[in-house]
């Protein structure tokens, strides 16, 4: 073939695989593509919420309307096709952020909603559902509650209402219930929060996960399928992690926390190691992963080594206090983290923790 010849048919080979490849070449990266706000006209100004809620540093400063109506939708992000999260503030429950103070989502399916927990209270559970309602008529199907603590679980009473939801929990939560726990966390919310907290009942659920750690249950939705995973006793009675199949996405609940300090209350530490673990294992190319407090992450997802480096951290020097026979108050007073200091609920949440923890240390010498 003449030396032309060839050119040319190299010309035309190497148009074809740029052809072939335009569409990846040219398709932007997840955090532009999508993060923003699905629905600015419900967002209010001095909320603080970053304009892109992935890989994102912004801290919000949400400031509930008490006056606003069960009817009024919440500000929402679109984190990836028919894939909506609310994002809480990074703080503890007060009359500011009246509950929000966590994360939740759903997923939009051509037969239904799915819906990831409900926020801190019955009245910003129904908020959810308006905001829903506003982006599609699309009936809700499922509700998956991932643990049972208050700001991803009470909410859930607003749901109770809507026929034809299949409400998903972990067996954890029923123990959850029954406890003293429970009763008290409701006293004080409806102290602080008397009109949010009405109607307020315990999670019940019609299908409640009792698996081995680890194992899933699929359930499928018109074009979407979902696996719920039992990852065990980590954070509360029993947490769930949910993957997103058709775009990859992982909600994580509270096994990595993102922009703040862990809370250990009633999990177990070792648990949280074996499923971190489990977590970048399985799951260390997903698209994106959702955690119940702060910004989604693209990967590598620094939240869930960070999370586990401290939980870790903890854990070593806890057993050291123990096996030196340091006693608890010496312990815990004497357990600090540099680096740590001054992210969000480290003073609030770090003495506890490592209170928890060597409690558990302690433990492990008689087992």
């Amino acid at each position: 073939m003449p030396v032309a010849g060839i050119f040319n048919l190299l010309k035309y080979v190497l148009l074809s695989v740029l052809l072939l490849h335009l569409p990846l070449l040219a398709s932007p990266a997840w955090s532009q593509q999508y993060g923003q706000v699905a629905n600015p006209q419900y967002l209010p100004a001095d909320w603080g919420l970053p304009d892109n809620v992935i890989n994102s540093d912004q801290v919000p400063s949400i400031k509930i309307d008490p006056k606003a109506s069960a009817d009024t939708p919440l500000p929402v992000y679109r984190i990836a096709s028919d894939t909506y999260m609310f994002l809480g503030s990074i703080s503890i429950l007060d009359k500011d952020n009246r509950g929000f103070n966590g994360n939740a989502g759903f997923i939009v399916t051509s037969e239904g909603v799915v819906v990831i927990d409900t926020l801190g209270t019955p009245m910003l559970g129904s908020r959810v559902i308006a905001t829903i309602r506003s982006l599609t008529d699309k009936p809700i199907r499922y509700l998956i509650v991932t643990h049972n603590h208050p700001d991803h679980s009470y909410g859930a009473a607003a749901f109770a209402g809507i026929d034809g939801v299949t409400v998903i929990a972990h067996k954890g939560t029923n123990q959850y219930n029954l406890s003293e726990t429970l009763d008290s966390s409701v006293e004080y919310r409806r102290d602080v929060l008397p009109q949010d907290m009405q109607g307020f009942k315990p999670v019940a659920a019609d299908n409640y996960i009792d698996a081995e750690t680890f194992s899933s249950l699929r359930i499928e939705l018109g074009d979407a399928v979902f696996d719920i995973y039992n990852t065990g006793k980590h954070h509360s009675h029993g947490d769930l992690v949910v993957h997103q199949r058709k775009q990859d996405v992982v909600w994580i609940s509270d096994l990595a926390f993102n922009q703040r300090t862990t809370f250990l209350g009633d999990g177990h530490s070792k648990q949280i190691i074996l499923a971190l673990d489990w977590l970048q294992d399985n799951f260390s190319t997903a698209k994106l992963m959702v955690p119940g407090h702060g910004s989604a992450q693209t990967a590598p997802f620094p939240m869930v080594s960070k999370t586990r480096d401290y939980v870790q951290r903890l854990r070593d020097a806890m057993a050291e206090a123990v096996d030196e026979g340091v006693g608890i108050y010496d312990a815990v007073r004497d357990v600090e983290f540099s680096d740590w200091q001054g992210a969000y609920l480290y003073e609030e949440n770090h003495k506890a923790n490592a209170n928890f923890i060597y409690l558990e240390m302690e433990q492990a010498l008689f087992e």
